[in-house]
């Protein structure tokens, strides 16, 4: 039902105004190498439409910060998604999006990157959970999710 899926997503907004909190200082730690790097998310649904996802990203190793979220490659999730500003604590952070669309994704696709900063030589590890996957009538389909690392000069 498209009318869950509306709640979902105004219930997501509500939950991002509340827990809305002022931009986060970094400071980097003398003699510590600092750079940027994203990591892609990617969902495959099969045939299935896509039209709302919400998972966890978390880094399970590494001096890690998360300092922006970006949209995917199809139009129905190019908007940047949804996040809780206050699940950015200890390295991890919960996105959800959805669209109510005719033109709604099916296949491997990617439907965010998040831009972390990291401080240090190691590389990072993480973990991607899917929560939920929906089709354009609110019910939950199977879909993976999964990521890809990235390096930025």
């Amino acid at each position: 039902m498209k009318r869950a899926i509306a709640i979902i997503g105004i219930v997501t907004c509500a939950m991002v105004s509340v827990f809305a909190q002022p931009a986060a200082r970094y400071e980097t730690p003398a003699g510590q190498r600092v750079r940027f790097a994203p990591v892609d998310i990617y969902m495959d649904s099969g045939s299935r439409a896509l039209a709302a996802y919400q998972f966890e990203l978390k880094a399970l190793s590494g001096d890690v910060q998360i300092v922006g979220v970006e949209g995917g490659a199809h139009p129905a999730f190019r908007q940047p998604p949804y996040y809780d500003p206050a699940a950015l604590a200890n390295n991890r952070i919960i996105i959800a999006a959805f669209n109510t669309g005719s033109d709604l994704l099916t296949g491997h696709t990617r439907v965010a990157t998040v831009h972390l900063r990291i401080v240090g030589d190691a590389e990072p590890e993480y973990e991607v959970k899917l929560m939920a996957a929906a089709d354009a009538e609110g019910d939950k389909i199977p879909a993976e999710i999964t990521y890809a690392k990235g390096e930025q000069k």
